[in-house]
């Protein structure tokens, strides 16, 4: 029997792809980009009005998206989970092009270093570490 989730995906989309909604999404992509290293792949813009209607962005090995908030979409806000090398370094490095600290790097009982921030749209990041290579679970 075929799955339902039997269906051709573009390289860097999974099953379930983010997809923000910001009041600034310019403001949010360049945070993105020179914040947390995020690439962008593609963005399109209303003709008219140059508002940026959408844009691909892939943060390592996943690929989410970003448009302008428009009622009934505006204020809402999500949080995220990235997988870095170095969260001390990521951490920083967002902080300094603008993301408020929520959270200082520390390692966690649940064995993850990890920190958070908020981007300037209002998301919240929790960048983290596995310290070991085993499940949650486990």
């Amino acid at each position: 029997m075929k799955s339902y989730f039997d269906t051709y995906r573009p390289e860097g989309f999974s099953t379930v792809t983010p997809y923000l909604f910001a009041e600034d999404p310019a403001r949010l992509i360049d945070f993105l980009t020179h914040g947390l290293r995020a690439e962008e792949l593609q963005r399109t813009k209303d003709p008219e009005s140059g508002t940026i209607n959408n844009c691909i962005l892939k943060l390592g090995s996943s690929c989410f998206m970003i448009g302008k908030a428009r009622p009934p979409f505006s204020g809402m806000r999500a949080s995220f989970y990235l997988y870095v090398r170095d969260v001390d370094e990521m951490h920083k490095l967002a902080v300094s092009e603008g993301a408020k600290e929520i959270m200082a790097p520390a390692d966690m009982d649940y064995n993850d270093r990890q920190s958070g921030i908020q981007d300037p749209e209002g998301n919240y990041w929790w960048i983290s570490k596995r310290l070991v290579e085993k499940a949650y679970d486990d």
